[in-house]
């Protein structure tokens, strides 16, 4: 992976864990949130979006379009997907689950459909970055997921991690392969995201409307985070480095929100995610010299 997109993966990584940590004050929101802060994406984004289009046309077929529209489904049903499974199960199973199994998939997808080369630094930079990340979210204590009252919550953690996987395979061949703008790319898919869900939130508007109170600020923040961290994923990926490379280093994020916790909200920090920072660092630094 190249400097200058490894700064773009470390960049995006510090953006992410910034949003998340934002959003989790707007938590008890759920899909109407999701909607509210896609709709504030496009409007902040709308004018990069216009200037690009004017100096450059892009490629706006067929394929370029069912592209960006199944990328908006497949993102929407991740966020649905993972909401339902923080319902159903314990946050603590699902989330390092899906993170965990998200970059793993996604680099076995890179090296079946895209034909990426595989490398030992690659490969053992992935697995050091899955387990720093499960190591992080269950403090430790990896048995837990193992536990027959877990499975319910590892079964929605793998098919979230499955669906992690196939927006990263379907965006790198947006913009690896079709070559549309990582902007407009993501602009759009945002756009189809937020129609995705429109129709769902006018069977109650009135309720819709009053769950926003007191959150729009929040939603303009993560508006603007979310897109921008995902937008430098896929400049990195534009760029020529791998999906492989790039899905495991996204999760630096893990690490970011960890020492943000330490910090920031005085979470306490064992050994357990002590051992998962260092393991996620370690990733980063073999992923980076592949």
């Amino acid at each position: 992976m190249s400097t200058y997109s490894l700064l773009l993966v470390i960049t995006a990584a510090i953006a992410h864990a910034t949003w998340n940590l934002i959003a989790k004050r707007a938590a008890n929101v759920g899909p109407v949130f999701v909607f509210a802060y896609s709709v504030c994406g496009v409007i902040l984004f709308t004018p990069w979006v216009v200037w690009i289009l004017l100096h450059d046309q892009g490629r706006w077929d067929t394929a370029a379009i069912a592209c960006i529209a199944l990328s908006g489904a497949v993102h929407l049903a991740y966020g649905l997907c993972l909401q339902r499974g923080y319902q159903v199960a314990d946050l603590s199973v699902v989330y390092p689950v899906a993170r965990g199994t998200g970059p793993m998939l996604s680099t076995i997808g890179a090296f079946a459909f895209l034909h990426e080369p595989a490398s030992v630094g690659g490969v053992g930079g992935m697995l050091c970055v899955v387990i720093g990340v499960m190591m992080i979210a269950t403090q430790g204590r990896l048995g837990k997921l193992l536990q027959r009252e877990s499975m319910i919550g590892v079964r929605w953690g793998v098919v979230t991690g499955a669906l992690i996987a196939c927006y990263t395979l379907i965006d790198a061949y947006g913009v690896k392969t079709l070559l549309i703008a990582p902007v407009v790319f993501d602009w759009a898919a945002t756009g189809a995201r937020a129609a995705f869900l429109f129709p769902h939130l006018l069977r109650k508007p009135q309720k819709s409307i009053d769950a926003m109170r007191g959150k729009w600020h929040l939603a303009w923040i993560v508006g603007f985070l979310s897109p921008l961290g995902y937008i430098l994923v896929l400049l990195a990926l534009q760029d020529g480095s791998p999906v492989s490379l790039v899905a495991p280093a996204r999760e630096m994020s893990m690490l970011l929100a960890t020492i943000a916790g330490l910090y920031l909200l005085r979470e306490p920090v064992g050994w357990g995610r002590m051992l998962g920072c260092i393991l996620i660092g370690g990733g980063v630094v073999l992923l980076a010299s592949s």
